[in-house]
């Protein structure tokens, strides 16, 4: 079974629907027969690179709120991710073009490391307050989880990997998806958003018993 995720590094509800999905991976008793591939999407693609927009300021200019209504919405997100074990910090979050990062994370997957950066990136970016169009706070968080520094440093001078990027966020458009978190399961089940673990798990089920059908029919 294949697992695809299309997740922007810097989303709060892709990290929540990220630890409701592990949670029910670790529970589904084919676990082990589970391929997780991460894909690339970005929330503001044209956000122009290197503005750094305070989160409440953003989302309230993007939404027609107020800066009162919006902090009110992100304390709600909050105590749900708290409820993830996730601690988020918005009063440290700026809005940032992502499109560097992704790059990175296309490289950590020649290290099979893709998944690590992926969470490196979600954890630096909502919970640490860190910024993430900065290409030496990139370097530095991508070889923590064990990318090399030098490749990490000459990936972001180059455009390699572009590409690749802008190709998985037209391949969940065509597969009728607009925003992130989405779950893609064999190619069979499509799911969109933060759900409960208990959907993951039924969908999970579903996936495999579909793939088990298809296999005892073609014999």
């Amino acid at each position: 079974m294949r697992v695809e995720i299309w997740s922007d590094i810097v989303c709060p509800w892709c990290y929540i629907g990220k630890r409701r999905f592990e949670r029910a991976l670790a529970s589904f008793p084919h676990a082990d027969e589970v391929e997780v591939v991460w894909r690339s999407f970005q929330l503001n693609p044209d956000h122009p690179k290197g503005a750094r927009v305070p989160l409440e300021e953003s989302l309230a200019a993007k939404m027609g709120a107020t800066v009162e209504q919006v902090r009110a919405m992100n304390a709600r997100v909050k105590a749900i991710a708290a409820e993830e074990g996730l601690e988020y910090d918005f009063d440290r979050y700026n809005v940032v073009n992502t499109f560097d990062a992704h790059r990175l994370t296309h490289l950590a997957k020649a290290y099979n490391l893709n998944a690590e950066l992926h969470e490196r990136f979600l954890r630096a970016q909502l919970v640490e307050g860190e910024v993430l169009d900065d290409p030496d706070t990139l370097v530095r968080l991508a070889a923590e989880v064990g990318v090399p520094e030098a490749e990490a440093r000459r990936v972001l001078e180059s455009d390699d990997f572009a590409a690749e990027v802008e190709a998985d966020s037209a391949e969940l458009r065509a597969l009728g998806g607009n925003g992130v978190p989405f779950f893609v399961i064999d190619r069979r089940f499509g799911i969109s958003g933060a759900q409960p673990t208990e959907v993951f798990e039924r969908a999970l089920a579903m996936a495999h018993e579909a793939a088990t059908q298809e296999s005892s029919s073609s014999r």
